[in-house]
C-alpha cells in the first residue's frame, strides 16, 4: 500500500498537479485500501475536518492578512530607512541593512514571500547600483527573508504547534535566538564579501537623520512589541496577537499613513482568503494523509529500517534535520511539516526530547530547504518577483545555506540558543 500511495503521489507531482491533489489522492487510496472500499470515506472527511478544527489555526489567515496590508503600505520602507541610517555607511552596510530589514519585516509579517516582495523590491535596485553582484543580492534577499520562519510570528511554527500539540507561544519565543544568530552571521559574511569585492559605502547619516528615521519607524516597530511583548507578558495568546496585528495594520496603513484605500483592503482580504483556502486544504489533506500512514504503521517501519529506535537524542535530531531539509528541497514546507511531524512524534517522545527544541530545529530546516535547489519554494518566489532566471537566483546561495546548516548543527549541540529565552520567558528550569 505504501509503495502505491507514494508512487501515485510522485507521478501526480511530476505531471504538474498542485500539492493538494497528490495529498488528497494519497489519503483516498489509503482509506480505500485500509477499509476495502469506499464505505468508510466519511471517516476520511472527518479526519480532513479534524485537521482544520484547532482554534490556533485562526492565527494563520490573520497574520497573512496583516502581512498583505503592510506589503501594500509604508511599513517596509520605514523599517528599511531606519536600518540604513545606522549601518548604511559601513563596508557592506547596504547588505547588512537588507538582511536586518528582512528580519524586522519577518518579525512584522511572519511571511517569507511578503518579506521578499516588501524588502527585496526596493533594496535590490539600490544594491545593484552600489556595486553588488546580482547573484549575491538575490541570494541575500531570499535567505534573509527565510529568517521570517524563525522570528515570530512564524506561520511554520503555528502549523508545527497545531500538528504536534506544542505550545505556539513557547515556539515563538524559542525562535528569536536562532533568528538573531543567523542575522549576525549573514551580516558578517556580507561585510567580508563587500571588502573582498571592494563595494563602495553609502554616505553616513548624521544623528538628526537617524532620529528622524527612528521616529518614522516607531509605528511599524509596534508589531513585534504586540506579538512578542503581548505573548511574553501573558496579555495575548498567539491567536489574539494575530487579531491585534490585523487591527494595528489597518489603523497604521489606512488611518495613520493613509497608504491604502478601502479598495486596497478589499483586494487584500480577497487575496488573503484565496491563500488561506489553499493553506487550509493542505492542512486538512495532510491531516487525513497523516492518519492513514500512522494507522498503517508506515512510520514505524521506515524508522525501524534506518535504526532510529537505537539512536540517542542527538542522533534522532540529526535524522529529523536531514529529513526536513531534504523534504523542503522538493515539497512545500507546510506539507513537509504535516507529513513528517506525526512520523517522528513517537520517537521524539521516546527519547525525551523537548518538543519546543525539535520545533525550532524543524522550522530552521524548513527555512533552509525553502531556499535550497532544486525546488525550494522561495527560489520560485524570487524568480517571479525579480523576473530573473532560475540559475541566476540559486548561484549565490551556497554560502548562505552553509551558514544556515552551521546554525542547525549548533542548535543540536547547544540547545540553549533556542531554549534560553523560552526558559526565561516561561520560567522553566
Amino acid at each position: 500500500m505504501a509503495a502505491t500511495i507514494f508512487l501515485t503521489m510522485i507521478v501526480l507531482l511530476l505531471l504538474g498537479f498542485p500539492m493538494m491533489i497528490p495529498l488528497i489522492i494519497g489519503a483516498f487510496i489509503g482509506f480505500y485500501e485500509l477499509f476495502n472500499g469506499i464505505d468508510k470515506m466519511d471517516f476520511m472527511v472527518q479526519q480532513f475536518m479534524a485537521g482544520i478544527r484547532p482554534a490556533s489555526l485562526i492565527a494563520v489567515p490573520m497574520f497573512i492578512f496583516a502581512a498583505d496590508i503592510m506589503t501594500r503600505g509604508h511599513s517596509a520602507n520605514r523599517l528599511i530607512d531606519m536600518v540604513m541610517s545606522f549601518v548604511g555607511h559601513i563596508k557592506g552596510g547596504l547588505a547588512v541593512s537588507t538582511a536586518t530589514a528582512c528580519t524586522l519585516f519577518g518579525a512584522v509579517s511572519g511571511s517569507t514571500q511578503a518579506t521578499v516582495v516588501a524588502v527585496g523590491s526596493p533594496l535590490r535596485p539600490r544594491m545593484l547600483q552600489a556595486g553588488y553582484k546580482d547573484n549575491f543580492v538575490l541570494a541575500l534577499i531570499v535567505n534573509s527573508s527565510d529568517i521570517a520562519f524563525l522570528i515570530p510570528p512564524s506561520i511554520g511554527m503555528i502549523i508545527y504547534g497545531v500538528v504536534s500539540n506544542t505550545s505556539i507561544s513557547e515556539l515563538f519565543i524559542a525562535g528569536i535566538g536562532p533568528g538573531l544568530l543567523i542575522l549576525v552571521l549573514f551580516s558578517i559574511y556580507s561585510m567580508i564579501y563587500a571588502r573582498i569585492k571592494d563595494v563602495p559605502t553609502e554616505p553616513k547619516a548624521n544623528w538628526k537623520q537617524r532620529v528622524h528615521a527612528v521616529q518614522q519607524a516607531i509605528w511599524p516597530l509596534g508589531f513585534p512589541v504586540i506579538i512578542v511583548g503581548g505573548i511574553y507578558g501573558g496579555i495575548f495568546s498567539p491567536t489574539e496577537a494575530a487579531s491585534a496585528c490585523v487591527l494595528y495594520a489597518l489603523i497604521l496603513e489606512f488611518i495613520v499613513f493613509r497608504a491604502i484605500s478601502a479598495r486596497d483592503i478589499y483586494e487584500t482580504a480577497k487575496s488573503t482568503g484565496l491563500i488561506t483556502g489553499v493553506v487550509f486544504i493542505l492542512v486538512g489533506a495532510g491531516a487525513a494523509f497523516s492518519w492513514v500512514i500512522s494507522f498503517a504503521r508506515i512510520p514505524q517501519e521506515l524508522l525501524g529500517a534506518i535504526g532510529v529506535d537505537e539512536m540517542g537524542a542527538i542522533g534522532v535530531l540529526f535524522v529529523i534535520s536531514i529529513s526536513f531539509f531534504i523534504g523542503c528541497m522538493f515539497v512545500d514546507p507546510i506539507v513537509v511539516i504535516l507529513i513528517l511531524v506525526p512520523i517522528f512524534a513517537p520517537v521524539v517522545e521516546a527519547v525525551g526530547l523537548d518538543p519546543v527544541l525539535v520545533g525550532t530545529i524543524v522550522t530552521l530546516q524548513v527555512a533552509i530547504g525553502s531556499a535550497t535547489p532544486p525546488f525550494g519554494c522561495d527560489i520560485f518566489t524570487a524568480m517571479a518577483v525579480f523576473k530573473r532566471p532560475y540559475f541566476e537566483v540559486i548561484r549565490g546561495t551556497p554560502p548562505f545555506v552553509l551558514i544556515l546548516l552551521l546554525v542547525a548543527v549548533a542548535l543540536i549541540f547547544f540547545p540553549d540558543i533556542a531554549l534560553f529565552l523560552r526558559d526565561l520567558a516561561f520560567a522553566k528550569g
